[in-house]
C-alpha cells in the first residue's frame, strides 16, 4: 500500500513519469501554483532533460530546489513552494 503525501513528508507528490519535455514542469508549475508558501512538492520524472529544466527554472522564481536525484530510472525533484508572488 503506498502512502499518502502528508505520509511521506510531501505536500504533494507528482508523477510526471513518461512526460517529455517540457511537460514535467509545466505540471510542476501548476502545482507548485496552487499550493501555500513553504510547502513540499515531489516530482517524480523520466526525462532526463527535467534535471536542467528544474534547476534553471528555480534560479528564476522564488521556489527552492531542495534536491534533485536519481532513484532507478526516475529523476526525483523535491521542491519548496516560494512565496506567492
Amino acid at each position: 500500500m503506498s502512502q499518502s503525501p502528508a505520509e511521506s513528508g510531501f505536500s504533494q507528490v507528482l508523477d510526471a513519469s513518461g512526460l517529455n519535455c517540457p511537460l514535467p514542469l509545466l505540471k510542476a508549475k501548476q502545482a507548485l501554483n496552487r499550493m501555500s508558501p513553504g510547502e513540499i512538492l515531489k516530482v517524480i520524472a523520466t526525462d532526463s532533460g527535467s534535471v536542467r529544466d528544474f534547476r534553471v527554472y528555480v534560479e528564476h522564481s522564488d521556489h527552492e530546489l531542495v534536491d534533485s536525484f536519481t532513484e532507478g530510472e526516475c529523476y526525483i525533484h523535491i521542491i519548496r513552494c516560494g512565496p506567492v508572488a
